[in-house]
């Protein structure tokens, strides 16, 4: 399994037009953060959790040609925005995009993209097959996938393990029922959006508590905001089996 962060980013955490923050000026590309994003190549597929308005920037990036499937953590708009971009895969492969996501994450895309849902489908639009999701193991191109629910404040949000790899994403709590699914992860990615503490994210300290309860090979922080600081002067404050993550990072596994 290989997994690439194609975005380790926030709103508040991408290069901002006439910000002259210390993130911003930093000449570090690990400092230079798209909206958060992943893509898991494993059993021969290739899967992208959330698509996030860099998709399209993302996977030019990566050269990413082929994708099998969509999986979204939530419905907030850092993380579906750039769904329009699959038609690109359509093209290229001639089948529609399964996406999967739980039910009020599909209400909200058909309501945002109406057009792609619509009875009459215009020429050249994207296709698509929707999954609906509960907090139960599904198959995914057979790969299995285990959803594991956090809470986002008041919001509902999907994780998601593939074998040895957990993706926590826009959490600031995880019941110890849904923990039971991330012990004996080898890698895991993890939500830590800034120093304090924040309504609905997991500050440092927070996401480091939880590190040492599951005690994975190692970790990596996503969903940086520019509160956070710089890259290298971060690193040098973690344990050792913890990074802070960077667009672009591969894991193999």
């Amino acid at each position: 399994m290989i997994v690439t962060l194609l975005g380790t980013g926030t709103s508040s955490g991408v290069p901002l037009i006439g910000c002259d923050c210390v993130v911003c000026r930093s000449v570090d590309f690990r400092d230079k953060r798209l909206r958060t994003s992943a893509h898991v190549q494993v059993a021969g597929k290739s899967i992208v959790i959330d698509t996030g308005p860099d998709f399209r920037q993302q996977v030019l990036r990566l050269g990413l040609l082929n994708l099998d499937a969509v999986l979204f953590t939530h419905e907030h708009k850092d993380h579906t925005a750039g769904l329009d971009e699959v038609r690109a895969y359509n093209f290229r492969s001639g089948l529609d995009m399964p996406i999967y996501a739980r039910p009020t994450v599909l209400a909200q895309l058909e309501r945002e993209f109406a057009y792609i849902f619509a009875e009459y489908k215009y020429p050249g639009i994207p296709r698509i097959v929707t999954n609906v999701i509960d907090n139960e193991p599904f198959d995914v191109a057979g790969v299995q996938v285990i959803p594991i629910e956090v809470m986002h404040h008041k919001l509902p949000v999907y994780g998601f393990r593939i074998g040895d790899f957990t993706y926590l994403t826009d959490l600031n709590f995880i019941s110890d029922a849904e923990l039971q699914k991330v012990y004996g992860t080898r890698i895991l990615i993890l939500d830590a959006l800034r120093h304090e503490e924040h309504l609905s994210h997991f500050a440092l300290r927070e996401a480091l508590a939880l590190i040492e309860r599951i005690q994975p090979e190692r970790a990596y922080l996503t969903h940086i905001s520019h509160q956070m600081g710089l890259h290298r002067e971060v690193n040098l404050t973690l344990p050792p089996n913890v990074r802070l993550g960077y667009d672009g990072l591969q894991i193999d596994l």
